[in-house]
């Protein structure tokens, strides 16, 4: 396995090494400490509206064609990516090109030009990106869920906004944006692969990163989870199929039970083996995907299957879910389908972190978000370490009837079935 190293100048800026000798490329990632979780409602979508802004243009290279046509050249790869907590703009490129990579991320980090002509293209595009997700029921379900769980706040909205919010956001309040988030002590600089000794290294980014501001940025507001009974939100829509995620609240990247909880998604439904997979799909065929996904945050997290069904077996692929549920909440699951599960669950991790923009990801993320960072092995061990009687455990104390949520998109409007099934 690769060594990370981490050091901290003195203004705050955290910078993570991921060495790599053998590799012909590096990458150049930046990550803020902020998203759609530190938004208002008022400028819910800002985070994501920037994420796109910021490739339009800089003062040094004015126009979008300035920006990419030199990373193109050499073959790069580059792009950026919102989420709830963080926002990352990257660039991937052959190790003799590390300066232009370096050069162009943070020259669009600090410098962007945020021209009002640009801005107002740029709503348009994002407009069409929520047009789209809400014409792809496999994806908007997902903001269903979202919203079923956290209600109206950040936790909540879409990471994208509202066509109303992303309209009326004004470039001052970008600006602002940028000035309170995008500051040294919100920001880690990861570099991974084949890059320059550590003093030329460190030389480099202080000089690129000299004028990024050192105030203390804004925090997000705590999220507030209440549930005492099962929950259903249903959006009625005209479709050929009903997509529905069902699943219950779970634990954050501090606690130590999310091992137990990826591992407990996994075997629930994260492989082609796995028993919701087997079950609904293989033997029952009331599917053609269903997944289980466990998610963890800072602050939230969720155990969630997600699947799409014919209209007419709704109620039948809802109850042999829960089904499995009880099944899993019930008795310990044998010791040779624990083991494929974390086997699974660290193989796929070895194999993500083959390439250097997955290696940035994965030592930067950790950084940002837990303020410290874990190797592969460490992790690995953690995962090791979990029990027959740790799965239970977790199975028992979240799938139980008071804290079911089910989210479901299509032409189905009978409550009194779901509810009877979700015993509301």
């Amino acid at each position: 396995m690769n060594k990370f190293k981490k050091i901290v100048l003195d203004n705050g800026l955290r910078i993570v090494t991921v060495e790599d000798k053998n590799s012909t490329a590096v990458t150049v990632l930046v990550l803020a400490a902020t998203g759609s979780k530190y938004e208002t409602k008022e400028t819910s979508g800002i985070s994501h509206l920037l994420e796109h802004l910021l490739f339009k243009g800089t003062k040094r290279k004015p126009t979008p064609i300035d920006i990419a046509g030199p990373l193109d050249s050499v073959g790069g790869v580059y792009n950026a990516f919102t989420a709830e907590e963080y926002t990352g703009y990257f660039a991937k490129v052959g190790s003799e090109h590390f300066d232009l990579a370096l050069d162009t991320i943070s020259d669009i980090y600090l410098n962007s030009k945020l021209e009002k002509k640009e801005i107002e293209k740029e709503k348009g595009v994002v407009i069409e990106e929520i047009n789209m997700y809400y014409d792809h029921p496999m994806s908007y379900v997902q903001n269903l869920w979202t919203k079923l769980l956290y209600g109206d706040q950040p936790a909540g909205w879409d990471i994208a906004g509202t066509k109303e919010s992303v309209s009326s956001i004004s470039r001052e309040q970008m600006a602002d944006y940028i000035k309170s988030q995008y500051v040294s002590k919100n920001t880690v600089v990861c570099i991974a692969g084949n890059m320059p000794k550590e003093q030329e290294l460190v030389k480099k980014i202080k000089k690129h990163f000299s004028n990024i501001g050192d105030r203390n940025p804004k925090q997000k507001p705590e999220v507030i989870e209440m549930q005492r009974s099962p929950e259903l939100l249903l959006h009625n829509r005209k479709t050929d199929q009903t997509h529905f995620c069902l699943g219950v609240r779970g634990y954050s990247l501090f606690d130590k039970k999310k091992h137990s909880q990826e591992i407990l998604g996994l075997i629930l439904g994260g492989m082609m083996s796995s028993r919701l997979f087997v079950r609904i799909r293989e033997q029952l065929s009331l599917c053609y995907y269903i997944r289980a996904n466990s998610n963890s945050d800072t602050d939230t997290g969720y155990l969630v299957v997600q699947t799409g069904v014919d209209n007419s077996r709704v109620e039948k692929a809802i109850s042999e879910i829960l089904k499995e549920f009880k099944k899993i909440s019930s008795r310990a699951v044998p010791l040779k389908e624990l083991k494929k599960a974390k086997d699974n669950l660290k193989g796929k991790m070895g194999l993500m972190l083959e390439t250097s923009d997955a290696q940035a990801s994965f030592y930067a993320i950790q950084e940002l978000l837990e303020n410290k960072i874990l190797s592969p092995n460490e992790i690995y061990d953690r995962i090791n370490r979990v029990g027959r009687s740790d799965v239970l455990r977790l199975a028992k104390d979240i799938f139980r009837p008071e804290k079911l949520n089910l989210a479901l998109l299509g032409p189905y409007s009978d409550e009194k079935k779901l509810k009877k099934l979700l015993k509301i």
